[in-house]
């Protein structure tokens, strides 16, 4: 699958291009930090499901400790609530420092220390689905990604990807329809997480059996334990043909309908009931869950 990543940078998009451009989701900023609102999130979500995309979401970090991630879950968790988007993709924690403001504010630059950050946020943007974002020295040098053990979309702007997770940021100069995106691919299809702040979508009731289906089910099971318990015939020759079975007599039908009747705990009447009265008996009882 093919997707952007966007945020309130990429102005006036023109969804309807996108899609069909091949683009099938869109990755959608939250924000930033402790405090920072993209304002174009919930728009940006919106338009891009009435163009037929799927959506997930983002967040850039300006964490300097875990408890600085833990804030910024709470505030990227309180922007999608707010804005009562559904999410089928993961909302990714993106962890890296294009800015060189964790450079600038003294960030210890160790793989314990950055992967209890990106802990943090997942652990308390919880019980919606995360994953990390961020470019391959990163994943290699600073994030212990296999003890997180969650999806990882990882950034390697070339014509190859030689970490190969969940998602991929291959470009940062993806034109389409006159503008310019991040380019991503998505290579887990299936993985379409239904997610509407964290909860799973409900799945339908199969539909009631028809009153025909239910007749037919009580003869064909009659007939089954008929010939189960039917004394073995001889094995027919070619020479012998062998006459197909008749279909139940009007009186084996009652004979079955009285014993379901009598199996379903139904009371007898003094008055003798129709075939059609019996047929609406055993149906009331299948519709009790007798």
């Amino acid at each position: 699958m093919r997707g952007v990543d966007v945020s309130i940078f990429n102005e006036a998009v023109d969804w309807a291009a996108l899609k069909a451009a091949g683009i099938d989701f869109a990755i959608c900023r939250t924000g930033y930090g402790k405090s920072g609102f993209d304002e174009n999130f919930q728009r940006n979500v919106d338009e891009a499901h009435k163009a037929g995309l799927i959506c997930g979401a983002y967040h850039y970090s300006y964490a300097l400790t875990p408890s600085d991630a833990a804030a910024e879950a709470a505030f990227c968790k309180g922007i999608i609530e707010r804005a009562g988007v559904m999410l089928e993709l993961p909302v990714w924690f993106s962890m890296t420092d294009a800015d060189e403001y964790k450079a600038r504010h003294g960030f210890e630059f160790t793989r314990s220390h950055v992967t209890n950050i990106c802990k943090a946020f997942i652990d308390n943007i919880a019980p919606l689905n995360c994953g990390v974002y961020s470019n391959l020295s990163w994943l290699e040098d600073y994030i212990d990604w296999q003890t997180l053990g969650c999806r990882i979309w990882s950034a390697q702007y070339n014509t190859e990807d030689n970490f190969k997770g969940y998602m991929w940021q291959y470009t940062d100069a993806l034109q389409i329809g006159g503008q310019t995106f991040n380019g991503n691919i998505l290579y887990d299809k299936d993985a379409q997480p239904q997610i509407v702040q964290g909860v799973e979508a409900p799945v339908e009731p199969a539909a009631p059996a028809s009153p025909q289906s239910v007749i037919q089910n009580i003869l064909a099971n009659a007939r089954e334990n008929a010939n189960n318990t039917a004394t073995p015939a001889a094995t027919p020759t070619p020479s012998t043909p062998v006459k197909p079975t008749a279909a139940p007599s009007q009186s084996a039908i009652q004979s079955i309908l009285n014993s379901a009747r009598e199996n379903a705990g139904a009371k007898k009447t003094a008055a003798p009931e129709s075939p059609e009265d019996k047929i609406k008996n055993i149906l009331a009882g299948v519709k009790k869950g007798k």
